[in-house]
């Protein structure tokens, strides 16, 4: 029976998952074009052609001479092309494609963002079903069905996402323990906000977690290191031009600004952070930011003294990465394409049913929005049935209402932060469970067939 359910979820994932490649691959032949990859693929080929890649343009020249490129036609759209403003250390992750012509070097981004996506989200449900194969299913084809904007922008956040996912995989099943040191360091080098507070759970945790998490720091550090010795080889004030790039990308209309006027086309492509929110109650950066690091940094605190002082099991550790996963996505910038890391809770999710059903449900509620309201077809069905909904203007109970149709996402995120947090707090481990040291060196679980 068991056998049976795992084989028939395998096929809807995959199959949930095509359809994502392909819709997503669709949309970016159509318009978008891989605006995301084209953003560090110009801006790493600047850099090996010997130019500024934090200058704009340098960028934009190098962005037009590849393959008589036109202009993009928006304002917002060139932005976000020629302002870089990726960390250096991705230029050494960056550079093997950037080294390609663009339609090998595109082709071959896309491949690897597909496996390694694929695999991350294959990996989760894998464990989930180890709990309960209805729910992981269910959790993961909700994901991987709601994920056509990575493979349609091509942006760093489908790989990173996929080496994160793959990593927490290998350490809490204690397999190909060196694959996922490897893919944390690059994820890390790549989009350190996307997957850092993973890192910070596994350092927490101690033991042989601990171990892992700075050997996978320690490729992250050389990879920074050797992306900055080149970088400054070849413009040594890039620091105080990718300051300026930042500055200008996040400042008031700029497409990274999490204020009001970000919402430019909808909630499709809204930012998840909590600063999204809470702006539409007061569009003050200096209100909204210190209002989301309050609430996220009183989150977090809570968070790293329970996992720095309690017994660490894998079971707990599930708990732990479910509750600062959202907190990752909300306290600063995100976006859509960063959220698919909520791909990490499917196990604990699964572990909550399998162990107390009141806490299952609340779990499954919880987890199934917070992925629904950052998934990119779920948020263009729930566009369209509140895009006429007009309440008027002025009062809290009405931003509140604004809040809701405008940016859902940090609230379901907010939600599951929170109740996770709740879970991981009270979680009793069975009588049975042992410390996750005995754990990672014990047999690993056979996998399901």
């Amino acid at each position: 029976m068991i056998r049976n359910l795992c084989r028939k979820g395998l096929v809807w994932v995959l199959l949930c998952m095509g359809v994502s490649i392909l819709w997503g691959t669709a949309l970016a032949w159509r318009g978008s074009a891989w605006m995301d990859f084209r953003a560090v693929y110009a801006g790493t080929r600047c850099l090996i052609h010997y130019h500024n890649p934090y200058n704009q343009g340098d960028v934009e020249r190098e962005y037009l001479s590849e393959d008589g490129q036109r202009p993009p036609s928006t304002a917002p759209h060139l932005q976000s092309l020629t302002l870089y403003v990726n960390m250096p250390s991705a230029f050494v992750v960056v550079a093997p494609f950037a080294a390609l012509l663009w339609g090998p070097a595109h082709f071959l981004w896309m491949l690897v963002t597909g496996c390694a996506f694929t695999l991350a989200i294959l990996l989760m449900w894998h464990a989930g079903a180890s709990y309960n194969p209805r729910v992981a299913t269910f959790l993961a084809c909700v994901i991987a069905f709601n994920c056509e904007s990575i493979f349609a922008g091509g942006n760093a956040a489908g790989i990173v996402v996929g080496f994160c996912g793959i990593a927490v995989w290998c350490f809490l099943r204690n397999r190909f323990e060196w694959i996922g040191v490897i893919c944390l360091g690059m994820s890390l080098a790549v989009k350190p906000h996307d997957s850092g507070f993973v890192w910070l759970c596994f350092l927490l945790a101690g033991g042989v977690l601990r171990k892992r998490a700075l050997q996978s720091l320690a490729i992250t550090a050389v990879i920074g290191l050797v992306s900055i010795l080149w970088v400054t080889h070849v413009a040594p004030h890039w620091m105080h031009d990718w300051h300026t790039n930042l500055t200008a990308i996040s400042a008031r209309g700029g497409i990274n600004e999490p204020g009001p006027s970000a919402v430019k086309d909808g909630t499709v492509y809204s930012i998840v952070d909590l600063q999204g929110a809470i702006s539409l109650f007061r569009d003050d950066p200096n209100f909204y930011n210190v209002a989301s690091y309050l609430v996220c940094g009183t989150l977090l605190l809570v968070w790293s003294a329970w996992t720095l002082r309690a017994r660490a099991s894998v079971s707990r550790l599930w708990l732990a990465l479910a509750a600062v996963v959202p907190l990752t996505l909300l306290i600063n910038y995100h976006r859509l394409w960063d959220a698919k890391i909520v791909m990490l809770a499917i196990p604990a999710c699964c572990l909550l049913w399998a162990e107390d059903r009141s806490a299952g449900k609340a779990a499954i509620w919880t987890t199934s929005l917070a992925a629904l309201f950052t998934g990119e077809i779920s948020l263009v069905i729930f566009a369209m049935l509140t895009d006429r909904l007009d309440f008027g203007s002025g009062g809290v109970l009405t931003q509140a209402i604004s809040v809701v149709l405008k940016r859902p996402a940090p609230l379901a995120l907010l939600a599951m932060g929170i109740f996770y947090l709740w879970a991981y707090l009270r979680w009793i481990p069975p009588k049975q469970a042992v410390p996750v040291r005995a754990e990672l060196q014990a047999e690993p679980p056979q996998p399901l067939r």
